[in-house]
């Protein structure tokens, strides 16, 4: 099975972003959405990026419009309002889908590495978190309740 440096999605720009570039680093992959409770989640993802990406960590979010709706906008838009809500600046990546026939490959991978509830693939919803480890395996799969701020132990137990 490949690890998660093998996939290359696109980013928010619409260009290519190789996750080959983070060998070696611990990502959390997100699946976000805007318009969403558990949106005010990216102020403490961006305090998880500031405080810990000296140490090698990284944070990707990927906008998701599967549920509810809740991440209507195009990527400008998401960008800009990332940037000026929440002044995100981890890197964003082009909105995908995270469950059906058309999911994403990156996602089809984490769900199949690490699946949730009861063994049960899909994502229930946004702010769905993968923690990866510096091999590139997941470490730990986080429903859409766990505040970052709780990731902090295993973040730092990764790192």
């Amino acid at each position: 099975m490949p690890s998660i440096h093998h996939f290359t999605p696109i980013a928010a720009d619409g260009t290519p972003h190789p996750l080959a570039q983070y060998r070696g680093q611990v990502m959390l992959v997100v699946n976000t959405a805007s318009k969403c409770g558990f949106t005010p989640q990216y102020q403490g993802l961006e305090a998880l990026w500031r405080r810990h990406r000296e140490a090698g960590l990284v944070v990707l979010g990927f906008p998701c419009n599967q549920f509810g709706a809740q991440e209507p906008g195009d990527a400008a838009e998401i960008a800009r309002f990332c940037s000026l809500t929440y002044d995100v600046t981890f890197p964003l990546m082009a909105k995908v889908a995270v469950n059906g026939k058309d999911a994403d490959p990156l996602y089809v991978h984490l769900k199949r590495e690490k699946p949730g509830f009861l063994g049960l693939p899909g994502i229930k919803w946004n702010f769905t978190k993968f923690l990866v480890g510096r091999d590139g395996r997941v470490v730990r799969r986080f429903p859409p309740s766990a505040k970052p701020a709780a990731l902090e132990g295993a973040v730092a137990d990764a790192l």
